[in-house]
This record gives C-alpha cells, sequence and structure tokens, in this order.
C-alpha cells in the first residue's frame, strides 16, 4: 500500500498557520480541528516549517504565561521530516518511528499532497491485514 491511498481516502486539505502567529493561535487550531500538528506556510505560501502538539508543550514548560506573545517562527520545527505519494507504508512507518515524528507532510514535486499521521499509517496497516485475513480464510475455507 502506497501513501498516495492513505491520502485518496483522508483528503488533502492540510490545515496551516502563518509563522507570525502566535502558539495561542496554534493551540486554537489544533483544537478546533482535532488534529496535532499545522503546517506552516510563509506569505509567499512556501512552507517554512510545522508546529506540533509536543512543540506546543516545549512552549509551555518554557514561556507558559507567553503563549499568546511567543511566534510560531520562534518555536517551530523547521527541518521537515516528509514523504511522497509513492512511498510505502512501510516505509513511511519507519521514517516517523525513526524520526521520532508524528506527523509527515507529503511532498509531490516541491508542493504540499497532504499531511498523514501515525494514526492513518497504522489505520492502514491494520485493514490491510484484516483484508488479508479474510482473503485467506475465504481461500482455506474454499479447499
Amino acid at each position: 500500500m502506497k501513501v498516495r491511498e492513505i491520502l485518496a481516502i483522508k483528503g488533502e486539505h492540510v490545515h496551516t498557520i502563518e509563522p507570525e502567529r502566535t502558539v495561542l493561535d496554534a493551540v486554537a487550531l489544533l483544537v478546533e480541528h482535532g488534529i496535532g500538528a499545522l503546517l506552516v506556510r510563509d506569505a509567499a505560501g512556501a512552507v517554512a516549517g510545522i508546529i506540533s502538539e509536543r512543540d506546543v508543550l516545549r512552549v509551555c514548560r518554557e514561556h507558559s504565561g507567553a503563549l499568546g506573545t511567543v511566534r510560531i517562527a520562534d518555536v517551530m520545527t523547521r527541518d521537515l521530516v516528509i514523504c511522497v505519494p509513492d512511498d510505502d507504508i512501510d516505509y513511511a512507518m519507519g521514517i516517523v518511528t525513526k524520526n521520532r515524528v508524528r506527523h509527515l507532510p507529503v511532498m509531490d514535486a516541491g508542493r504540499v499532497a497532504g499531511m498523514i499521521s501515525i494514526g492513518d499509517l497504522v489505520k492502514a496497516r491494520l485493514d490491510a491485514a484484516e483484508y488479508e485475513n479474510r482473503y485467506l480464510r475465504e481461500y482455506i475455507e474454499a479447499r
């Protein structure tokens, strides 16, 4: 199974935030949409980084009283760990595990094609295993 198959089900929409906005703004968007990360895009629309729940927690630890003044640009993760639509699910799971991240922007020829989470990857693996088990049971019972 490929990452593009997850995106076909999940969709390509990615929630974003600008680097000038505050961590408090990011928290509001994360909660409003029930998501764990936002892609950060600059004024030209280019991907500048990502801000996740973990980044927010780090800020809370260091600047708990200043969430409304700390800028996203000052706390976001700039070095993105990404995947591409043609990556296998197993490869993407390896990326997530090795880099200890929970969200992967999916890039396709320089554009954002979507974002997947560890939960999306696990669900895809479980669905594939369930399909395979059902197929094998039917094959064995038909003998």
